[in-house]
């Protein structure tokens, strides 16, 4: 049985320990790929490269994660960096951007986690808030905290309930929406939890880690429309 193919952005690390081997290393955590399998993909690691690649990538896909990681560099927003907002990746800024704008372009499905939800609303224009307490427990640990989904939304309609506890590890969110996106999910404290570009494409950015729960629902969402795109192309 043929699946879609689902291509995930990586991190770029300079220096990674594995076994004997210390090296500069692509990678993701497991988590990502695990849950993109379990929802019916195949999935496919897209470390940084030349921007100018990313159209061409994105057309032999039939969905696109942006993945979490590194904070987004203030520049890319307008804004000046503030003291607890992380170094920049600028090649992984640069790719994942790309990639995105590709998607968009071309209609592929797409899901932002975490990052590549905030990416995605700078991708449309938007602005983040560099630094937010309460969302993380402590370094380098997910927490939980209760989603609630705005109704009418696509967000509302993969997970209909009122509140929903996910795993959570952030402290930048979206401040000023990008063009067209709306938000379809709030923390408890008003925070934008996931945010959505309406219309005839399937877009989805999400703040939480679903990678590190076991509610595939968003993920089988993303599946079920890449199929419908695996599907058309034949």
């Amino acid at each position: 049985m043929n699946r879609p193919l689902i291509g995930v952005s990586t991190y770029w690390e300079a220096r990674a320990s594995w076994g004997v081997w210390e090296l500069p290393a692509a990678l993701l955590p497991a988590g990502y790929p695990l849950l993109v399998q379990s929802a019916g993909g195949i999935a496919a690691m897209l470390p940084p490269d030349d921007p100018e690649y990313a159209a061409s990538a994105v057309a032999r896909l039939d969905g696109l994660v942006i993945a979490g990681g590194p904070d987004v560099d203030p520049a890319r927003y307008g804004a000046e960096r503030e003291e607890r907002t992380g170094p920049p990746a600028p090649e992984r800024d640069a790719w994942e951007l790309a990639l995105i704008e590709a998607a968009l372009a071309s209609g592929t499905p797409l899901l932002g986690i975490c990052r590549g939800m905030q990416l995605l609303n700078v991708a449309l224009g938007g602005t983040l808030v560099q630094h937010l307490d309460g969302h993380s427990e402590k370094v380098g640990a997910f927490g939980t905290h209760a989603v609630k989904p705005v109704a009418d939304t696509l967000y509302a309609s993969i997970v209909p309930e009122t509140s929903t506890g996910v795993p959570t590890y952030h402290h930048q969110a979206v401040d000023r929406l990008g063009e067209n996106l709306t938000v379809s999910a709030h923390s408890e404290d008003g925070t934008p939890e996931a945010i959505e570009l309406p219309g005839p494409g399937w877009t989805l950015g999400v703040q939480w880690h679903p990678e590190m729960g076991d509610d595939t629902r968003v993920m089988r969402a993303l599946i079920e429309a890449a199929n419908k795109l695996f599907t058309a192309k034949g």
